[in-house]
């Protein structure tokens, strides 16, 4: 399953101005140095790049992380599959106007190459896939730079790298910047994303982590966020604690058994395109292995927008949302 979807409502328009930018200045030199290549782990592997010109954005997650660091000129294009809310939501409405729309569809060789790509920004197996044959390694081969979120890298072949997702999110931007030449830039938008994590992170609840369930999908097993995704990281820094944060996996399927035993007091709906919200709840009251949970019974139900749960700067829109539900949440 592509994993890159959710909904929460409204959007920090303060998070927005800070983090769009009309464009990025080149750092100094960087005009001179922007055809020399540059090293930059891809992954655990040293890959190096020149600056790309026509870069393809794979989801909301890689279009958002490339619009906040003033990249828009050197993106051609963005594929979104149809699990995705619309653009329009974006803090970055108006960068996407600006580039194409080069399919509605998975990501796929074919669609690269037609764009004449020199860059593709996706995750692992959310994007690049052994399965339908576009994978950095055969990217590679044919000439194309690409980027991996880091988030996806803990279970890369051959080239492995595990770091907590905010963590990740923060390391994709300071690389990212590294191969644009605008570290500047990317200092500060990772600067500014921090400081708004500490913000939440000083405000959480005192006392007992309120258990959090998050239910992405499924009827007869559960799909839901294990440790390496970055809900898990939006639970925590807000004073919740995920149930299955024990799962060293990134979007995972449990049994009922084990959500039934975990006695949520929160359940987060992972919302996109495809599989509204309000229907998720709707069977989470009716089913019997869901309707006796704590969460359920008291209606504590958090909808968080597939952007803000799929790695990319609208994961801290997410988190300020989240931390303010669980610090009024009445226990």
């Amino acid at each position: 399953m592509s994993h890159t979807r959710s909904l929460a409502l409204g959007s920090a328009l303060t998070a927005t101005l800070l983090l769009a930018g009309c464009g990025a200045e080149v750092d100094s030199d960087g005009a001179a140095k922007a055809s020399e290549k540059v090293t930059v782990k891809r992954c655990g592997e040293p890959v190096s790049y020149k600056v790309p010109q026509r870069a393809v954005a794979y989801e909301g997650g890689s279009a958002d992380k490339l619009f906040s660091l003033g990249l828009t000129e050197h993106v051609h294009g963005y594929v979104m599959p149809p699990a995705n809310p619309p653009v329009s939501e974006s803090p970055w409405a108006s960068e996407y106007a600006k580039v194409k729309m080069l399919s509605d569809d998975l990501l796929n060789k074919e669609i690269v190459v037609e764009a004449k790509s020199d860059f593709v920004v996706a995750g692992w197996n959310s994007g690049f896939s052994d399965q339908r044959g576009i994978t950095p390694k055969i990217l590679d081969k044919l000439g194309i730079q690409s980027f991996m979120h880091t988030e996806s890298c803990f279970n890369y072949p051959g080239h492995p790298q595990k770091v907590t997702p905010f963590n990740a999110l923060y390391s994709d931007l300071e690389r990212l910047g590294k191969i644009f030449r605008v570290e500047k830039k990317a200092d500060q938008v990772v600067g500014d994303l921090k400081k708004r994590v500490a913000a939440v992170e000083k405000k959480a609840p005192k006392g007992d982590r309120v258990p959090v369930f998050l239910y992405d999908s499924g009827t007869d097993q559960p799909f839901t966020a294990g440790s390496q995704v970055p809900p898990n990281d939006i639970i925590k820094a807000s004073g919740g604690r995920n149930v299955f944060d024990k799962l060293d996996e990134r979007w995972t399927q449990v049994n009922w058994e084990a959500v039934t035993k975990a006695e949520p007091e929160v359940v987060i709906i992972f919302d996109y395109g495809d599989q509204p919200a309000k229907k998720k709840i709707e069977f989470l009251k009716k089913s019997p292995h869901t309707k006796e949970l704590p969460a359920v019974k008291k209606n504590n139900f958090f909808v968080l927008d597939y952007n803000e749960g799929i790695s990319g700067p609208r994961n801290i829109d997410g988190l300020e949302k989240f931390g303010k539900y669980l610090r009024e949440l009445k226990r």
